[in-house]
């Protein structure tokens, strides 16, 4: 059946937790609902890595009875929960979709996912990633439709929350790993700030983020706000911080149009269903500016032009020594995708490095200034719906086969919070819009979110 953002209800943990306090539901039945669904989705879906249903069935057990005390540990307590698989758990091994990594059991957790135990949420297993967080895909499919990818890299994760397998999942982005998979799976989903929740072991590159997938506004922040209560930031950064509940929806007075080096990817359909999302933003009073009609939205988007290959060709610098070493003691257990970086980054070296990173820099002094004339940034969070997945053939593979990230690295290089909206759908897929706000504005972000799902009607092409 096509995909409907008006139709589809996916699942929801707040609503569910409203009703454990009453006695109506619990957090065991709760869960042995989503095992349910994974029993039916599962196999064709393919987004675990691998489940722990005894600790999960375990950790249900010890919520409810929480519950029935009247003492729940969090908001969250109860809510199961996946993790992408290149965060580590003490109870399950992470092998990062890498054939390197099989077998993998460190035996500890990561700071975000030691906060989610400590507010009672209940970790039900790892969700698949592409290898290593790149471009080399996974077995995992889009849960509206088999053929087309999920994205990636947090294709698990995306997936899981799509299928109704769990309400909320954690994801990582790099580029887009977060963003697009949401995009393309029909996912409410929050990049924030960059290093506003502790990464934990997950140190070595300069923009990653953890973040959230769920199905609801609500869920999404009340799982990222109760991470970073317990863990903190990253080393040197600031936790994220707002409200401890969901912030209440909030209308934008201006929003600026982000077109990027992506524009020119859309077609017709994709743009018209972009439109009518930017049609209705108007009609509800807000302000909608374009490149055409604003100097320094102009001087932004001649600053990110190029975004992409600067975003991904900092990272390979950033990866390419533990890959090197990955790829001298396992040089059959890693991707020829994953072997490229290890080129692009020597062929940078670090005179290169140390320009992009100053390049950087400058795009986002230019991003500063327009604070003051845009309360954020509007775009498509893909360039259209996903695409079908294609087998790579022997001399001629696939160079984007989890789809093109060129909406989503701007985010990345800004180190700035980004949430997609499922308000969108074309040929039958979702294809997301993303809220994109100054850094340490992610409370903003989300309330302009919450009020775009609530009053604006979905678009369907």
């Amino acid at each position: 059946m096509p995909y409907s953002p008006a139709e589809y209800r996916g699942l929801t943990f707040h609503d569910a937790a409203a009703r454990f306090s009453t006695g109506d539901d619990t957090p065991r039945a709760y869960l042995e609902r989503c095992l349910a669904t994974i029993s039916v989705r599962e196999p064709e879906v393919k987004a675990w890595a691998c489940l722990n249903e005894k600790g999960a069935r375990e950790a249900a057990d010890a919520a409810t009875t929480r519950y029935r005390a009247g003492a729940p540990l969090s908001p969250i307590d109860g809510l199961p929960i996946g993790i992408k698989d290149l965060l580590e758990t003490h109870d399950m091994p992470t092998e990062m979709g890498c054939d390197a990594y099989r077998g993998n059991f460190p035996k500890r957790d990561n700071a975000a996912v030691w906060a989610l135990r400590q507010a009672g949420a209940i970790i039900l297993g790892k969700t698949v990633t592409t290898e290593l967080g790149g471009t080399h895909p996974p077995p995992t499919k889009n849960p509206f439709n088999a053929a087309h990818t999920p994205g990636g890299s947090s294709s698990g994760s995306a997936a899981a929350v799509a299928a109704s397998m769990a309400p909320a999942c954690i994801g990582t982005q790099v580029g887009g790993s977060i963003i697009r998979p949401a995009s393309y799976c029909g996912n409410v989903a929050f990049k924030p700030t960059q290093g506003a929740i502790n990464r934990g072991e997950r140190q070595a590159t300069s923009q990653s983020t953890h973040g959230v997938h769920a199905n609801c506004v609500e869920d999404m922040w009340q799982v990222a706000i109760e991470i970073a209560k317990r863990a903190g930031g990253d080393p040197g950064c600031m936790a994220l911080f707002g409200p401890s509940k969901p912030p209440p929806a909030q209308r934008p007075l201006v929003v600026g149009v982000m077109e990027s080096e992506g524009w020119t990817l859309l077609n017709e359909a994709d743009i018209a269903a972009f439109d009518g999302i930017l049609d209705q933003l108007r009609t509800a009073g807000v302000i909608v500016l374009r490149r055409s009609s604003q100097p320094m939205l102009e001087t932004f988007e001649r600053a990110i032009a190029g975004c992409s290959t600067l975003g991904n060709t900092i990272t390979a610098w950033e990866n390419h020594w533990n890959f090197r070493n990955l790829v001298a003691q396992y040089p059959d257990g890693v991707s020829f995708r994953t072997k490229s970086v290890i080129t692009t980054a020597e062929s940078l070296g670090p005179d290169g490095y140390r320009a992009l990173v100053l390049q950087r820099q400058e795009i986002r002094a230019k991003h500063a200034a327009l604070a003051p004339v845009v309360d954020a940034l509007i775009a498509p969070a893909s360039p259209g719906p996903a695409p079908k997945i294609v087998q790579d053939q022997p001399d001629n593979p696939i160079a984007r086969p989890t789809g093109n990230s060129v909406f989503n690295v701007p985010s990345s290089v800004l180190g700035a919070p980004v949430v997609n909206l499922p308000l969108t759908a074309v040929g039958g897929l979702p294809m997301g819009i993303q809220i994109l706000g100054q850094p340490h504005t992610d409370a903003r972000c989300a309330a302009y979110a919450r009020w775009m799902i609530e009053t604006l009607t979905p678009v369907v092409v």
